[in-house]
C-alpha cells in the first residue's frame, strides 16, 4: 500500500511545483468516500484508487491526473458527488472524473451494444481531453492485476475487452510496457494453456542457453563500444535487451507461420545512443559485424509510426548464432516510447493546454470520431474502430510526399478515404508510383500513390469487399444506406400512389402527416421509406388514413375466403393424386437457403447468387468465412465456392464466363453451421503425441471429423486433419495453438489440394 506522503513524495520527484495541499486533501476525501467498501478479494476499496494514482505517477503526470486518480471512482460508488468534486478540488478534476465516470453509467440490454456505447462514449471524452483515456487504462490495469478474484464469465468478459480496445488504445497512445501488460494478463484467462506452453518453451530455451542474454548484451556492448572495420566505437552506447511477452510471441506465430525456433525477435536488444547520427553509426557497426537476416530492416526515424514512436529495428544473427532483434534510438525517443504520449505531455508546467487533436499523433483519434458519425449501428462502431486500432503498417506517400501510415493489406481506396472523406468518395482510379492499378491493388511500403477523382463518381458497393480501414467502410456503408433509403422512399412512393388510385382517391402526402404519429415514423419519408422497405403495407397505410375503408377490406376478404373454400375441396382430389409423385421427388432448397450438415436448413451463407442456387463448397481448398472467396458454375451442381487463391481455379482460367463474383455475407450463422478447415500437420512420433494434439484442438473450440496420415518416418507423422471451426479467425486461433505445442514441429492450412 501506498502512503499519503509516499505518494506526495513519488509526485515531488518530478515535479517539484506539485500542489501537495491538492494531492493530501484528494487522498482523505477519497479514503472518506470509499470508507468501508471492500473489493472482491477483501481488500479495503481505497487501495484500487491508490493503486490507479500510482500507476499515474510511473508516468510522471501532472497533479490535476494523479488527483483524478484518487477520485476517479467516488462519483461511480460512493455517495460523494460532482459539485462536491467541484468545490473541493476545482473544475479541471470535476471534469476529468465526470469523463470517467460516464463509461460505467449507460444501462443497455445488449451486452454488445453496451460495449459499444461505453467505447463510443470513451473515444468522445478522450477527444476532450486524453488524460482521461490515462485514467481509464490505468484503472483497467490494476483491474486486469486483480481478475483472478471474479467469476468466470465476468473473467472472461473483461479479458476479451481489454485485448480488443484497451491494449490497442495504450499502444496507441504508445504506452508500451502497459501495452504489453494489458495483453498478457488478458491472454492469461482467455487462453491459460498456450500461455503456459510458450513460458514453458521459453524457460527450456533459458535453461539450455543459461544465461544467454547477458552473453549477447556484453558480446554487443564491446561490439558498438570498439566499433568494426576501422570505424571508431560508440563507447557512451547502452545496451540493454529483454525476453519478449508469451503473447507477442503467440501474434508472431499466428501471423508468421513459422514455429517458435523460427523467431528472431524472441530476445530484443535496445541500443540508446547520444544523437540521430550515432543511431546510424551504431546500425553501421552492427551489419558490419553480424549477417543480417532480409527484410527484416525498418527505419521509424524518418518515417514515425502514428504514435510518435521513432528508433532503428534490424535483425541479425548475433552473438553464438543467435537470432535477435535490434533496436537503435536517442534517449528522447525511448522516453517516447517508454510513456508514449506523456513523454511528450501537454499540461506540465508551462506548457499551456494543446488541444489533443491538433496534433499529427492523434489523427487516429480524429478518424475514430469520424468512425462515430458514419456508423449507424452499434456493432459497427466495434468493428471498424477495431479495424482502426489493430494496425501492422505500410507507410505510403502522397505526390506532394506527405506520409500516409495505412494498416497492411490497405489499398488506394483505403489512401484516398485516408487523405480526406471527399477524395475517397469521388474517387475513379489511382497510379502507384505512376503507374495505372486496379483499386483493388494492395499497397507497398514506400509506394506513391497519386488518386484521381471525378466529381460524378460516388461509393461503389463493391469497394466494401477489399477496403480494409474502419474509416473506408463506415463512409461507403453510410453512403449505401442513404442510395438504399432513396430507393426505398421512392419504391413506397410509388405504392402507395398505387394503392390511392385503385381506391379512386388523388394521392397527397399531406393526407399520410397523421399515420406519422400511429407509426412513430418522424416524418412522411420515413414512413413512405418503411412501405418501400417492406416493413410496413401499403394497404395498412392507406386504411389507417382512411378507416372507413376498413369495413369495405373486411367484405371484401369475407368473399376472397369463401371462393378459396370452394377452391380448396374442389382441389382435395387433385391433391391426393399428387401424393405419390411428390414423395419420390428430390426437394429443392428454399429460396435464399441451403441445405446446411446434418439435413438442416440454415439461411444462405454466401452474397452475391441468385436465391435458390444449389451451393457446394471445394473439398480442394475448404473456404471459410473471411476468406477471400469466388464462385465456379459447375454443370449439374451449382456453383462451387472457393478460396481465391485455390490452385484448382487454374483449370477455369480458360473459361471466365463461369466465374462468378461472391462474397461472405457480413454475419454469417456460426453457431449452426460449422464449416471444415484442412490442416497439415507434423508431429513428433513419441507417447502421448495425438493426446496433445487432439486436447489443443478441443480446447479452442475444434472439432476433429477426419484425420489421414500422408507419410511417416521413425521421428515423425505428417498427417492432414479436417476440423470443424466458425471461419477464419477461429482456425488460426487452433493453428496458433498447435504451434505453441512442444511435440508439434509444423502446421499450416492445407489450401488448393
Amino acid at each position: 500500500m501506498i502512503r499519503q506522503y509516499e505518494l506526495v513524495e513519488r509526485v515531488r520527484a518530478y515535479d517539484p511545483q506539485t500542489d501537495e495541499d491538492l494531492l493530501n486533501r484528494a487522498y482523505v476525501f477519497s479514503t472518506w468516500a470509499h470508507g468501508s467498501q471492500k473489493r472482491a478479494n477483501g481488500d479495503p476499496y481505497f487501495l484500487h484508487p491508490l493503486e490507479v494514482a500510482g500507476l499515474l505517477t510511473e508516468l510522471k503526470l501532472d497533479t490535476v491526473s494523479i488527483v483524478t486518480g484518487l477520485l476517479h471512482d467516488t462519483v461511480e460508488d460512493t455517495v460523494a458527488t460532482l459539485e462536491q468534486i467541484e468545490h473541493q478540488f476545482g473544475t479541471p478534476v470535476a471534469r476529468l472524473v465526470d469523463g470517467v465516470t460516464k463509461l460505467s453509467r449507460i444501462e443497455l440490454h445488449n451486452e454488445q451494444t453496451k460495449q459499444a456505447e461505453n467505447f463510443r462514449k470513451l473515444v468522445l471524452a478522450m477527444s476532450e481531453d486524453i488524460r482521461v483515456l490515462l485514467v481509464k487504462l490505468a484503472d483497467r490495469l490494476h483491474n486486469m492485476r486483480t481478475l483472478q478474484f471474479l467469476k468466470a464469465e465476468k473473467r472472461r468478459r473483461i479479458a476479451r475487452e481489454t485485448l480488443d480496445i484497451y491494449a490497442p488504445l495504450a499502444e496507441r497512445i504508445g504506452i508500451h510496457r502497459w501495452k504489453d501488460e494489458l495483453e498478457d494478463l488478458a491472454f492469461s484467462e482467455l487462453n491459460t494453456d498456450a500461455r503456459e506452453s510458450i513460458r514453458a518453451q521459453l524457460a527450456r530455451r533459458r535453461d539450455e542457453g543459461h544465461d544467454r542474454v547477458n552473453i549477447i548484451i556484453a558480446e554487443l556492448t564491446g561490439t558498438v563500444h570498439e566499433g568494426v572495420c576501422g570505424s571508431g566505437g560508440l563507447p557512451n552506447a547502452v545496451i540493454s535487451g529483454r525476453e519478449k511477452t508469451a503473447y507477442s510471441i503467440w501474434r508472431k506465430l499466428e501471423r508468421k507461420n513459422v514455429t517458435l525456433d523460427q523467431l528472431c525477435d524472441i530476445m530484443a536488444f535496445r541500443v540508446v545512443v547520444d544523437s540521430i547520427d550515432q543511431c546510424y553509426h551504431a546500425l553501421g557497426i552492427i551489419h558490419g559485424r553480424y549477417p543480417v537476416i532480409p527484410g527484416r530492416f525498418k527505419d521509424y526515424i524518418s518515417t514515425p509510426k502514428t504514435n510518435g514512436y521513432r528508433s532503428l529495428h534490424t535483425a541479425v544473427i548475433g552473438p553464438d548464432r543467435h537470432r535477435i532483434e535490434v533496436q537503435i534510438r536517442t534517449p528522447d525517443m525511448h522516453e517516447v516510447a517508454e510513456l508514449g504520449v506523456a513523454a511528450h505531455w501537454a499540461y506540465k508546467e508551462g506548457s499551456g493546454r494543446q488541444p489533443p487533436t491538433e496534433s499529427r499523433h492523434f489523427r487516429w483519434l480524429r478518424e475514430l470520431l469520424e468512425i462515430l458519425e458514419h456508423a449507424q449501428r452499434p456493432e459497427e462502431i466495434l468493428e471498424h474502430t477495431k479495424l482502426e486500432l489493430y494496425q501492422d503498417q505500410v507507410f505510403c506517400f502522397t505526390p506532394k510526399g506527405d506520409l500516409i501510415a495505412l494498416p497492411r493489406g490497405a489499398t488506394p481506396v483505403d489512401f484516398a478515404y485516408a487523405v480526406h472523406s471527399h477524395i475517397g468518395d469521388t474517387c475513379v482510379g489511382a497510379k502507384i508510383n505512376g503507374r495505372m492499378v486496379p483499386l483493388r491493388q494492395v499497397l507497398q511500403n514506400g509506394d506513391q500513390v497519386e488518386i484521381v477523382t471525378s466529381r460524378t463518381q460516388t461509393p461503389v458497393p463493391g469497394w466494401e469487399r477489399f477496403v480494409v480501414t474502419g474509416k473506408a467502410k463506415a463512409r461507403i456503408r453510410k453512403f449505401l444506406r442513404a442510395q438504399q433509403r432513396t430507393q426505398y422512399l421512392q419504391l413506397g412512393r410509388a405504392m402507395m400512389q398505387k394503392t390511392f388510385r385503385q381506391e379512386g382517391c388523388d394521392f397527397s402526402e399531406k393526407a399520410l402527416e397523421g399515420a406519422t404519429r400511429t407509426f412513430h415514423a418522424p416524418t412522411v419519408d420515413d414512413l413512405l421509406a418503411s412501405v418501400g422497405a417492406g416493413l410496413l403495407s401499403a394497404r395498412e397505410l392507406f386504411n389507417t388514413v382512411f378507416p372507413e375503408r376498413r369495413l369495405l377490406d373486411r367484405e371484401r376478404d369475407k368473399d376472397k375466403d369463401k371462393d378459396k373454400d370452394r377452391d380448396r375441396d374442389r382441389d382435395k382430389d387433385r391433391d391426393r393424386d399428387r401424393e405419390k409423385d411428390r414423395d419420390e421427388k428430390i426437394a429443392v432448397p428454399a429460396k435464399g437457403r441451403t441445405r446446411a450438415k446434418g439435413g438442416r436448413d440454415q439461411p444462405l451463407a454466401i452474397r452475391g447468387l441468385i436465391p435458390g442456387m444449389a451451393v457446394h463448397y471445394a473439398g480442394c481448398c475448404h473456404p471459410l468465412p473471411g476468406d477471400r472467396i469466388v464462385g465456379i458454375v459447375t454443370t449439374g451442381k451449382g456453383v462451387t465456392i472457393h478460396t481465391i487463391d485455390c490452385e484448382t481455379l487454374e483449370s477455369f482460367n480458360d473459361t471466365p464466363e463461369r466465374w462468378i463474383d461472391v462474397s461472405w455475407e457480413a454475419e454469417v450463422d456460426k453457431a449452426t453451421a460449422p464449416y471444415v478447415g484442412r490442416i497439415n500437420l507434423m508431429v513428433a512420433n513419441e507417447p502421448g503425441s495425438l493426446g496433445s494434439l487432439s486436447t489443443v484442438i478441443g480446447k479452442n473450440g475444434g472439432n476433429i471429423t477426419n484425420l489421414k496420415i500422408t507419410s511417416r518416418t521413425p521421428d515423425f507423422f505428417e498427417m492432414l486433419i479436417d476440423i470443424d471451426v466458425r471461419d477464419t479467425r477461429h482456425l488460426t486461433n487452433i493453428i496458433a495453438a498447435l504451434r505453441a505445442t512442444p511435440v508439434i514441429n509444423s502446421v499450416d492450412r492445407a489450401k488448393g489440394r
